[in-house]
């Protein structure tokens, strides 16, 4: 069994900052992941894909967070963050992180974020 468990959403100003961090656990290896990613999907809207990393630490924004959202990775710890800066109303959705193993992909059950205007 494999669990994504995300954390650091919540409700904040536009202009701020969050930062959402993602952990798996159970039986995944470390040394078995390919790529992790971030999604989000807003009420209403498809999901879609925030950001991505892959095992060389090669990296690829959505347009609409380019310069403003980092992600980053550790694959020892088996963990992926997202730095969320100048949020945006147009930020608010709930955010999964997705992990992709050589045989397998796994979901995180999502965290809220909203970005008030």
């Amino acid at each position: 069994q494999v669990q994504l468990v995300e954390s650091g959403g919540g409700l904040v100003q536009a202009g701020g900052s969050l930062r959402l961090s993602c952990t798996a656990s159970g039986t995944i290896n470390s040394f078995a992941i390919k790529v992790m990613e971030w999604y989000r999907q807003a009420p209403g809207k498809q999901r879609e894909l925030v950001a991505s990393i892959a095992r060389g630490d090669s990296t690829n924004y959505a347009d609409t967070v380019k310069g403003r959202f980092t992600i980053s990775r550790d694959n020892a710890k088996k963990t992926v963050d997202l730095q969320m800066n100048s949020l945006k109303p147009e930020d608010t959705a709930v955010y999964y992180c997705k992990i992709t193993t050589y045989g397998n992909a796994y979901w995180g059950q999502g965290t809220q974020v909203t970005v008030s205007s």
